[in-house]
């Protein structure tokens, strides 16, 4: 494989990964920071697409991109409703809202499975034209995903750090005692789960105009895929602050990407993807527990070998 050519994947992987890191640190906020699994990411993240992608086509680019958040704040306070108002479990309200949103996607793309952008104007068109005469206009995507995580991180830092952000993250630590500090864990869980919604839209948005097309199952699959991302961060950046901890979700989606990408170069099979998913993740969780069981399971090597004899 030639340099140009790893090049040229590690840029793919690092626009993939940096656009993807989105919806991974959106499950930052809502699964390690309040505590709540949200299975409604992948209806989620299509929603995000198809609202952006028919606000872009019908042309307004960057109200695209609020539009997107703005459905996935939606999204997010349905989940949190029947979660906390309807005494539905968090799970399972997650399932029933990713079910409904299959129905919905279909409605917003006008009863179509696939939405062509090419000839639409994206956020993306417009910074490519904007660098069209310098050396980084090869780097449209790259700069915009950029800013878009950059953004998106400086606002974690901030929001976690305010008094309701400290609130969220004490209602994921301990809900009995936000209740008695009397705090509304309703409250906090709705706003949390309606924050990390609007990251996934955004997630989704971002993508769909990178790609020029929306397809119905553009989402499939991103809860698994953020879940590996952000297991893989905590492998590798799993303690400090709450810059450090983001950047290392960032960095473990930009690995899991990179991952794929490899994977794609060695004319690996499309339907083989799924399984290398699920690989990534099982590795991401058993990797730091085997690392913490390896002394003790030496012992019992050596101690069996000792019987032997």
């Amino acid at each position: 494989m030639s340099i140009p050519v790893m090049l040229s994947l590690g840029q793919t992987a690092l626009e993939l990964g940096l656009i993807c890191s989105l919806t991974v640190l959106a499950l930052f906020l809502s699964y390690t920071m309040l505590n709540v699994c949200d299975l409604s990411t992948d209806g989620c993240f299509t929603l995000g697409a198809a609202v952006g992608a028919i606000v872009a086509i019908s042309g307004h680019p960057f109200l695209s991109i609020l539009a997107a958040m703005g459905a996935g704040i939606c999204s997010g306070f349905i989940t949190a409703l029947l979660q906390t108002r309807m005494g539905i479990d968090s799970l399972l309200s997650g399932i029933i809202v990713n079910t409904a949103l299959y129905s919905v996607n279909i409605a917003v793309m006008g009863g179509s499975s696939l939405l062509n952008m090419n000839k639409t104007e994206t956020v993306f068109t417009v910074v490519k034209s904007a660098l069209e005469n310098t050396p980084l206009k090869s780097y449209y995507i790259l700069i915009v995903a950029v800013l878009a995580v950059a953004l998106v991180i400086a606002f974690l830092v901030f929001f976690l750090n305010t008094r309701l952000g400290l609130a969220i993250r004490a209602t994921g630590n301990n809900p009995d005692m936000v209740k008695s500090s009397s705090i509304n864990p309703i409250f906090t869980t709705t706003v949390g789960l309606c924050v990390s919604n609007a990251f996934t839209g955004l997630s989704g948005c971002l993508l769909a105009q990178s790609q020029k097309s929306v397809d119905i199952n553009i989402g499939q699959g991103m809860v698994t895929i953020a879940l590996a991302s952000l297991l893989i961060g905590g492998t590798v950046l799993g303690k400090g602050s709450i810059l450090v901890r983001a950047i290392g979700v960032v960095l473990g989606s930009f690995i899991f990407r990179l991952v794929y990408t490899i994977a794609l170069r060695f004319h690996m099979p499309a339907f083989m993807l799924k399984l290398v998913s699920s690989v990534i993740v099982i590795l991401a969780i058993s990797v730091p527990y085997l690392k913490k069981q390896w002394p003790m399971i030496k012992r019992r090597f050596l101690y069996r070998g000792k019987e032997e004899r």
